[in-house]
């Protein structure tokens, strides 16, 4: 045994000198990517000095231990493939409609499709129960005059409406405000009223609902406690009413507000884990009454490209662990949409840092960055807004509110650096399928030609796209090294033609004797992940020049092989950091029993 321990310390030698040789290898590959060390070290932490991202090297070596969250990538999603760019407005706060009109026309050129707009429930039917008009000043006039003006706009604009219904008015409750100014109706099916007037009169215009804000934190439900069980009934009511007027609606949850406490429900009930709360509506009976999930996606402390998963870090990751509870309880066919998302460019003299503090060059960084790892890493996630536009007036910051500091506009309708960028970013983006499950929608995909979308109930999410047209074709981009198409074969289905980065592939075959809903061909193998390749589909036409049968698509998988490398260069970095420190602990260990032993052999005093 003696001869053994006595090894030890050459053995230990040996491990470090293997482990210093594996870091010289690692460290001359990453040297060479683009940004260097610092670069990648900020690629896996979002931190940009040196000392927090060796922190954050050691909280993703210590993840690496954890279980894995469970994110069905390569599971079909509805409603994901969208275009992701929204922002938040407050357009009813602008007392001018050419400032409505400015405002939107900003949002526009800025490269945002989707307008995040609250219609408060306060503000439109205000004085009593079926009572719209406002009779707040003189002369009184109808309570929907601005909303229907805000409706226009995002016509006009060619933009999309995610109307927020929420903020009872004060007669809805016994309590009146005392109960809290956000507080749900002693009645829900008040609010179901509500909800079906606001549905009924933009049926055919607005098609997507989000109901309530924020349920699980004060004071979004009041000076009640809140409850995942409540605010599922209250869903469940708005949902039932909204789809009897118009049965295309889409509904989004209110959104869960990232909240760290473990025992789920905080003192005095004010604040609920978001995870814990979404399984307790999951228990509830939640799943049918709503279509997409929604949460805040702010990145706080960090920068978006924050790898790291700790239940009680609040960073850009959080969607991970809200997809894994939506995954765990049979609901991965529904996406992710993010109802606000920044960085808070709060200025030093601001005591209250409560959403993290960044510069605004690094705020006009980081925004642009979160939408591109939103269309790279998750395809489960679909509209993410940022927080916010501009406010009508410069309130929050003369209070010396942090909120006031998100803005990409100041109230006077000058750019921030934030707004710059994102409309840079959006003017020169080429979107490119990434890896994942994409539907036949997605808006990555350039139909050209006479296409027709069918209802079919064996089609992946009980629709697909197909046509006749000899002119047709089907163009995209994607970035990865496999490609695969879904769609059906049967009796009197056609052939694809495929080109790839301007090279003919081949044929694909859609003819079969037997139907076959979901069958899987795949296009390309192994190819390079480092360019995206472009992509078109055209039908086959026969000697008469039409097409030999119908053609559809259900959709496209894109797989990326070639990351397994870059993978297993990040658990080789977790390995010897782990080691390392184990190999500095040994050696630490020996050196204070050496000591200890020395002191003992040469006598030192003890009482």
């Amino acid at each position: 045994m003696r001869s053994i321990s006595t090894k030890w310390p050459l053995i230990l030698l040996i491990l470090t000198s293997l482990l210093l040789v594996s870091g010289l290898v690692v460290f001359a590959t990453v040297a060479s990517s683009d940004g260097g060390v610092q670069g990648w070290l900020f690629s896996l932490t979002g931190e940009e000095a040196l000392l927090p991202q060796l922190k954050g090297l050691s909280d993703l070596a210590a993840g690496a231990l954890r279980a894995h969250v469970q994110t069905a990538d390569m599971e079909p999603v509805q409603h994901a493939g969208v275009n992701p760019f929204g922002v938040n407005v407050f357009l009813e706060q602008e007392v001018e409609p050419a400032k409505r009109e400015q405002a939107v026309r900003m949002a526009a050129e800025a490269g945002f499709h989707w307008l995040r707009q609250e219609f408060p429930w306060e503000d439109i039917e205000i004085h009593g129960k079926d009572d719209f008009e406002d009779r707040r000043h003189e002369p009184a006039k109808s309570s929907w005059e601005k909303y229907d003006q805000i409706v226009d706009l995002a016509e006009q604009y060619d933009m999309e409406l995610i109307v927020r219904l929420s903020n009872p008015p004060s007669w809805t409750r016994a309590a009146g405000d005392s109960a809290g100014t956000y507080a749900p109706p002693d009645n829900t099916d008040d609010f179901g009223d509500f909800v079906a007037a606001v549905v009924e009169r933009y049926q055919g215009r607005v098609h997507y609902y989000q109901i309530w804000n924020e349920p699980n934190i004060y004071p979004e439900w009041g000076e009640t406690p809140v409850s995942p069980e409540d605010y599922t009934e209250l869903l469940k009511v708005a949902a039932t009413r909204a789809r009897e007027i118009d049965p295309g609606v889409v509904i989004i949850s209110g959104a869960l507000a990232s909240t760290i406490d473990l025992d789920g429900i905080s003192v005095a009930g004010r604040n609920f884990n978001d995870l814990t709360y979404l399984q307790r509506m999951y228990d509830a009976g939640a799943a049918p009454y709503f279509d997409v999930l929604a949460m805040q996606g702010y990145g706080l402390w960090s920068g978006p490209t924050d790898q790291r998963m700790q239940p009680r870090v609040i960073n850009f990751s959080r969607p991970r662990y809200v997809r894994d509870v939506m995954v765990r309880n049979g609901d991965a066919a529904k996406p992710i949409w993010i109802s606000e998302m920044n960085w808070n460019a709060v200025p030093d003299q601001i005591a209250d840092k409560r959403y993290g503090q960044v510069s605004l060059e690094q705020q006009a960084a980081y925004l642009p960055l979160a939408y591109q790892r939103i269309q790279e890493e998750w395809p489960w996630l679909g509209v993410a807004n940022t927080w916010y536009l501009k406010r009508a007036t410069d309130q929050w910051e003369q209070n010396g509110q942090p909120e006031a500091y998100f803005r990409l506009l100041t109230p006077d309708f000058q750019p921030l650096p934030v707004y710059d960028s994102i409309k840079a970013y959006t003017e020169g983006l080429q979107p490119a399928l990434a890896e994942g499950y994409h539907q036949e929608d997605h808006w990555a995909l350039a139909y050209s030609g006479d296409w027709q979308t069918v209802e079919d109930e064996q089609a992946v999410l009980g629709h697909l796209r197909q046509t006749n047209d000899p002119l047709a074709s089907l163009s995209f981009q994607f970035q990865g090294s496999d490609l695969s198409m879904v769609a059906p074969r049967g009796p009197g289905m056609g052939q694809w033609s495929v080109e790839i980065d301007g090279r003919e592939r081949g044929i694909v075959n859609l003819e079969a004797a037997e139907p076959q809903a979901g069958w899987r061909q795949s296009l390309i193998r192994n190819m390079s992940n480092q360019t995206p390749h472009q992509v078109v589909l055209r039908p086959v036409l026969n000697e008469d020049g039409e097409v030999a049968g119908t053609v559809a698509i259900d959709g496209l998988i894109v797989q990326n092989r070639n990351m397994l490398w870059v993978n297993g260069l990040y658990c080789l970095v977790t390995l010897i950091f782990m080691l390392a420190l184990g190999i500095i602990g040994y050696f630490w260990m020996s050196g204070r029993r050496r000591v200890s032993q020395n002191d003992t052999v040469h006598g030192t005093p003890s009482s």
